[in-house]
C-alpha cells in the first residue's frame, strides 16, 4: 500500500471514530439531560439493565466500565455520613425541626452534602420525614414532627441545602413508617383523606418543591400491600399524581416480591438484588408478566439522576473540604443551640449565675459521654463535648463534682478484669478474628485484647492495620476471678450480632441484623472460683462495634447524693443512648431503669436541681416533675451538645426551642394509645385516630397535654400585637398575607418561633379545629420590636377530598390564629377567603 493510500485510509478511520464518538450523545456535558438518558439507555443489554437495578458492594449502585458509567456512592443519613469513618455529628432531626429555623435547616443540608462530598459520597440516604405518632417510635429522633406542614417545611429547606451541593437526597421512609416495632410485617391502615392530610405531605413537599432525586420505601405494608410493591403508593400518587421523575429504592432488604416489586414502582433493590434478579426477571419479561419498558422506566430513573447532578462528568470527591469541617461544626452547634427546649422554670431557676453557683453537681448516666440515638443514622464525631466538658469550658471557675448514680458502660468496661485462662497470670481475652460472619476456618489474626471495647471509629485504623473491617466475625475467651460471692452483671453492646456464654452457658443471645444493641445477664458467682467465659460476634454490612462489660449488681446513688448534697445545685442528666433508643425497635416510655428513682434522691438531697433530658420525644415524667424547678429537654444534641447545654445553664443564650411534638402527661392520654400495638398479632394496625393526631386530638379533647405542641421557656419575654390580613389574591387564589408586629418585652436578647394556625369557621366536612400553616423565627434584642409577614396560599386552606382525588377548600369564613403555642393564642382575625 503506497503512501496515499496509507493517508487517505488513515482519514478514513478517524472520520469514522469522529462520527461514532459525535454519536455517543451521553458523553456530550452539553446535550440536554433526556437526551444523554435515552442514548445511554440504548446501549446497555437487557442483563445489564436488569443488573443495574439492584445495588451491589453494601451501598453502592454498580458502574458499567464499558460505558464509561461510574460506581455511585451511597451513605445513611439523616445525621451525619454514617458508613464513611469519623464525621460531623449534627443533632437529631426532631431537634432541627423544635429550631423552628428553615434557613439553619438549610444550611444542615448545605454542610451534610460538604460531608457527603468529602467523602464521595453521591447519594445521602436523608432526610427522614415519618410523622411523630407515638412517643416510643424507635426512629422518632431521625423524624421532625407531628405536625404535616412543620414537616414539610423541614424537609424542603434540608432537601434543597444538600441538593444544592450536587448530593442526592433520598426522602424516606414512603410511606407511615410510624413505628419500629414489627416493621417487616404489620400494617400501617389508613383511610385515603388521613393519609393524604398528615402522611403524605412531607414526601410531596419533597418532590414538587424540593426536587428531591431518591424516595426510599419503607419496610412495612401500608393498607395491607408492602410499598415496595405498592402501585397506589409508588405509580399512582408519587409518580402520577405529584410527577416524580427521580427513582424510588428500598430500604435494606426491604423487598419482598420480585415481580410485584418491578410493577409496582420500585426502581433500585438495595442493598443487592435478591427479588429484582435475572432469573426471576427475564423469564417475567418473557411471558409478559413485565413489561420490557418498565424494567427501561427504571434504569432511565437512576440516569436522570446520574446526569442531572453531573455525576457522569466529573468525580464526586472534593478533597478541598476537611473531613473535620469547623464549618460544618458551627452549624452543629446553632442547630443545638436553637433546638434544646425550655420546658419547665419555676421561680426563674435558670440561667445559673456564676455569682451564686460555687460548686455544682454534674450527675447522671448521659453526664460524660456523646449520647445520640442509635442504628443506621448513629454518627461517629472526630471529637464531642460531654455536658460535663461543656460546663467546665463554659464556667471554668466554678467547681464540679461529677457522679454518675448509674454505672456508665464506658466506666465499666475500664474497670473489668479477665485473664486468659485458668491459673494464668495473664490479662486479657484471647481473641480470635475471622475474615468471615460465621466464625469458620482458621483465623486471620489471634490477639490478646485486654478489654473487648471496639467503636467510636476504631475500624478506620483497624482497617489500616489489616483487620476486617466489616462482613467480619471475631470470638474472645478467657476467665474472670470474682472477688466475693454476689450478684454480677454482665453487659454486651453491639453493632450486629453477639452470644455471651459464662462457663458454657449461653446468657445472652442476640445473633441477628441489628442496630447498636446493649443486652445484659444478672448471674450469681462465688468468690474463688474461676469461670469461663466466651464472647463471638459478627458484623455484617456495619463496621466492627461490641463491648464487653461486667461488674457487680449494685447503683452508685451515694456517691450522687453525697454529691449533689455538697453542691450549691445540681444537673442531673438523664435518658436515653444509642442503645435503649434506635432503629429496629421501640423503646419505653418511661425512663431506663433506676433513673426516676436516681431524680428523687437527687432533688430530695439538693431543691435546686435541673434535670437535662435525652430522648427523641416524651417520657414518662410523672415521678418527678413536679418536685424539680427546671427542666431542658435536650433530645440528642449532637456532638456540640456540650457547649450549647452550658451555654443554656449559665444564660450566654437564652433557649429559643419549641416542641414539634405534643408531650402528653400518661401514654394513655394520647390518641394513638388503642391503635398502636397489635396484642393480637393480627399483622395490621388501624389508625382509628384519623386526622387527630398530636395537638389535633387535644383541641378536641378534655384531656390535655403536659406540653404542648410549639411551646417552649425563654430567659426573655414577647409581646404580640397589631395584626393585620390582607388577601392579594383572587377568587380561586387566595394570597393572604399576615402580618403582625413581634417585641422583646424582657431584659435579654433573643429569638421567638411564631406560629400561624388556620381554622374553618363553618366547615361543610370533618376537620381539625385549628390547623399550622405558616411559622416564623425572629430574634429580637431585648426591647425590640419588628413586624412579621407570612403567606398564606390555597394551600392553608385545603383539605383532601377523596371523591375527586384532591385538595379544595371550600370558599367562606376562616380564622387565622397567632400564637407562641397551640394553646397560646395571642392574635386572632377572621378572614373571607374567596
Amino acid at each position: 500500500m503506497n503512501l496515499k493510500l496509507i493517508k487517505s485510509f488513515n482519514a478514513v478511520c478517524c472520520l469514522m471514530v469522529s462520527l461514532n464518538l459525535s454519536a455517543q450523545v451521553y458523553r456530550d456535558s452539553t446535550a440536554d439531560v433526556e437526551g444523554r438518558v435515552n442514548d445511554l439507555l440504548s446501549r446497555m443489554t437487557r442483563e445489564e439493565k436488569i443488573d443495574y437495578i439492584g445495588g451491589y458492594n453494601g451501598f453502592y449502585i454498580r458502574g458499567i466500565e464499558r460505558l464509561g458509567l461510574p460506581e455511585i456512592k451511597l451513605t445513611d443519613g439523616p445525621v451525619g455520613t454514617h458508613k464513611d469513618g469519623k464525621s460531623t455529628a449534627y443533632p437529631a432531626s426532631v431537634l432541627s425541626a423544635a429550631t423552628w429555623d428553615t434557613s439553619l435547616v438549610y444550611q444542615l443540608g448545605k454542610q451534610l452534602g460538604r460531608d457527603a462530598k468529602a467523602r464521595a459520597v453521591h447519594v445521602l440516604l436523608a432526610p427522614g420525614v415519618n410523622i411523630i405518632r407515638a412517643p416510643m417510635g424507635g426512629r422518632n429522633f431521625e423524624y421532625f414532627s407531628e405536625d404535616p406542614f412543620l414537616n414539610a417545611r423541614m424537609a424542603v429547606a434540608y432537601i434543597k441545602g444538600l441538593q444544592d451541593e450536587k448530593v442526592v437526597a433520598t426522602v424516606k421512609h414512603y410511606a407511615a413508617n410510624n413505628q419500629e416495632w414489627d416493621r417487616n410485617n404489620v400494617s400501617s391502615d389508613i383511610d385515603e383523606r388521613t393519609l393524604h392530610e398528615i402522611y403524605l405531605p412531607a414526601f410531596k413537599a419533597s418532590v414538587r418543591e424540593a426536587r428531591a432525586g431518591s424516595v426510599m420505601n419503607s419496610y412495612n405494608p401500608v393498607n395491607g400491600v408492602y410499598t415496595t410493591q405498592s402501585d397506589v403508593l409508588n405509580n399512582k400518587i408519587l409518580k402520577g399524581m405529584w410527577g416524580f421523575d427521580g427513582f424510588v429504592m428500598s430500604d435494606w432488604s426491604s423487598t419482598y416480591d420480585g415481580i410485584a416489586a418491578a410493577n409496582g414502582g420500585l426502581d433500585l433493590e438495595m442493598p443487592r438484588a435478591r427479588f429484582m434478579t435475572k432469573d426471576i426477571l427475564l423469564p417475567a419479561i418473557a411471558d409478559g408478566r413485565v413489561a420490557m419498558s418498565t424494567i427501561d422506566d427504571k434504569v432511565r430513573r437512576i440516569l436522570r439522576i446520574i446526569f442531572r447532578f453531573g455525576f457522569f462528568d466529573k468525580a464526586q470527591l472534593d478533597r478541598s473540604i476537611p473531613l473535620d469541617n469547623p464549618d460544618a461544626a458551627e452549624v452543629a452547634a446553632n442547630l443545638a443551640r436553637g433546638g434544646i427546649v425550655l420546658l419547665k422554670n419555676k421561680n426563674n431557676t435558670l440561667p445559673f449565675s456564676a455569682a451564686q453557683i460555687k460548686t455544682l453537681a454534674v450527675i447522671g448516666p448521659n453526664a460524660n459521654s456523646y449520647i445520640a440515638g442509635g442504628g443506621s443514622s448513629y454518627t461517629f464525631p472526630f471529637h464531642s463535648v460531654s455536658v460535663l466538658e461543656g460546663i467546665n469550658k463554659i464556667a471554668p471557675d466554678i467547681r464540679t463534682i461529677y457522679a454518675a448514680g448509674i454505672p456508665t458502660l464506658p466506666d465499666v468496661v475500664a474497670s473489668s478484669i479477665f485473664y486468659t485462662g485458668r491459673n494464668s497470670p495473664i490479662r486479657g481475652l484471647k481473641g480470635e478474628y475471622f475474615n468471615n460472619i460465621r466464625l469458620i476456618g482458621q483465623p486471620e489474626k489471634i490477639v490478646t485484647d485486654t478489654t473487648v471495647s471496639i467503636n467510636n471509629g476504631w475500624h478506620i485504623a483497624a482497617e489500616k492495620q489489616g483487620i476486617p473491617f466489616d462482613h467480619c466475625s471475631i470470638r474472645w475467651t478467657g476467665v474472670i476471678r470474682p472477688q466475693k460471692t454476689a450478684r454480677y452483671r454482665f453487659t454486651v453492646r453491639g453493632f450486629d450480632g453477639f452470644r455471651l456464654f459464662v462457663d458454657s452457658k449461653q446468657v445472652i443471645n442476640e445473633w441477628r441484623d441489628q442496630g447498636i444493641t446493649t443486652k445484659e445477664a444478672v448471674v450469681v458467682l462465688e468468690a474463688g472460683k474461676e469461670y469461663d467465659i466466651r464472647l463471638e460476634y459478627f458484623a455484617n454490612v456495619h463496621p466492627v462495634d461490641i463491648v464487653l462489660a461486667w461488674r457487680e449488681d449494685k447503683l452508685l446513688f451515694e456517691e450522687a447524693v453525697r454529691a449533689a448534697a455538697s453542691a450549691d445545685a445540681a444537673v442531673v442528666c438523664m435518658g436515653f443512648n444509642e442503645s435503649s433508643e434506635r432503629e429496629s425497635n421501640d423503646r419505653t416510655f418511661s425512663l431506663p431503669e433506676f433513673q426516676d428513682s436516681l431524680i428523687s434522691c437527687i432533688v430530695r438531697a439538693n431543691p435546686k436541681t435541673v434535670v437535662l433530658l435525652n430522648a427523641g420525644g416524651n417520657v414518662d415524667m410523672n415521678g418527678w416533675i413536679d418536685s424539680i424547678p427546671a427542666l431542658l429537654h435536650l433530645w440528642y444534641p449532637g456532638q456540640e451538645g456540650g457547649t450549647a447545654v452550658a451555654e443554656l445553664l449559665f444564660g450566654y443564650i437564652s433557649p429559643s426551642g419549641k416542641l414539634p411534638v405534643s408531650f402528653e402527661r400518661r401514654w394513655e392520654d394520647n390518641p394513638v394509645h388503642d391503635s398502636y400495638y397489635d396484642p393480637a398479632n393480627t399483622k395490621r394496625i388501624a389508625y382509628k385516630e384519623g386526622l387527630f393526631v398530636g395537638y389535633r386530638h387535644y383541641d378536641i379533647s378534655a384531656v390535655k397535654p403536659r406540653f404542648p405542641f410549639g411551646f417552649g421557656l425563654s430567659y426573655t419575654s414577647f409581646r404580640y400585637s397589631n395584626l393585620s390580613i390582607a388577601d392579594q389574591g383572587k377568587p380561586g387564589f387566595p394570597d393572604i398575607r399576615v402580618t403582625f408586629t413581634l417585641t422583646n418585652t424582657g431584659g435579654v436578647d433573643g429569638a421567638e418561633a411564631a406560629q400561624i394556625y388556620v381554622r374553618e369557621l363553618k366547615s361543610k366536612a370533618l376537620r381539625p379545629f385549628k390547623e399550622l400553616k405558616g411559622f416564623s423565627k425572629t430574634f429580637l434584642k431585648k426591647g425590640e420590636s419588628k413586624r412579621v409577614s407570612v403567606r398564606l396560599d390555597a394551600n392553608a386552606f385545603s383539605y383532601y377530598r377523596p371523591e375527586r382525588g384532591v385538595f379544595d377548600y371550600n370558599p367562606g369564613r376562616f380564622e387565622v390564629l397567632v400564637g407562641a403555642s397551640s394553646e397560646d393564642i395571642r392574635l386572632r382575625k377572621p378572614v373571607a377567603v374567596k
